[in-house]
C-alpha cells in the first residue's frame, strides 16, 4: 500500500472511532498537540493510559473480591479511571465509569458493581485494541516515508 492509502485508511478508521462513540473531542486536542518535534505524543499519553488503567481495573477487581467491600475505595477507583478516560477522550470507558459510580453510591456490589465492572473492562479491551490498530497505521505510514495526516 502506498503512503495515501494508508493514510486514507487511517483517516477512515480514526473517523470510524469518533462515529461510533469510542473517542471524543479531547482527543482530536491530543492529536493537535502532536507535532515534528514530538511525533510520537499521543501513542505515548494512550500508553500511560494502558498502563494506569489495567492497574485501576487490576485494583477494583481486588476490592470487588473482597468479602466486605470497601466502596470509598471502589468509587476512587473510578472517579481516576473516569478522569484519565475523559483527559484522553475515551469517551465509552468515561461513560460506562460515571454509570459504575452511580451503582458505587448504591453500594450494590453483586448485582451492578460486578456487572459494571465487567462492561468497564470490555470497554476498555475493546478501545485499546481499536487504538493500538491505529497506532499501527500511523507506524506504517512513517515507515513507508510519510506522517499521519492532521485532522
Amino acid at each position: 500500500m502506498d503512503v495515501s492509502q494508508l493514510q486514507r485508511s487511517w483517516v477512515e478508521f480514526l473517523t470510524a472511532l469518533f462515529n461510533e462513540g469510542f473517542l471524543d473531542s479531547q482527543f482530536n486536542q491530543l492529536l493537535q498537540l502532536q507535532d515534528e518535534s514530538n511525533p510520537n505524543f499521543v501513542a505515548e499519553v494512550v500508553t500511560d493510559f494502558f498502563h494506569d488503567s489495567e492497574r485501576l481495573l487490576n485494583e477494583l477487581t481486588g476490592v470487588l473480591d473482597q468479602q466486605i467491600v470497601d466502596f470509598k475505595k471502589v468509587d476512587s477507583h473510578v472517579h481516576q479511571l473516569k478522569g484519565s478516560s475523559a483527559s484522553i477522550g475515551v469517551e465509552r470507558v468515561k461513560n460506562m465509569c460515571i454509570a459504575f459510580k452511580a451503582f458505587c453510591e448504591e453500594s450494590n456490589r453483586e448485582g451492578r458493581c460486578l456487572r459494571c465492572l465487567h462492561q468497564v473492562k470490555q470497554e476498555y479491551f475493546l478501545v485499546k485494541d481499536k487504538l493500538q490498530t491505529l497506532f499501527m497505521l500511523e507506524q506504517q505510514i512513517v515507515a513507508a516515508g510519510g506522517s499521519p495526516p492532521l485532522m
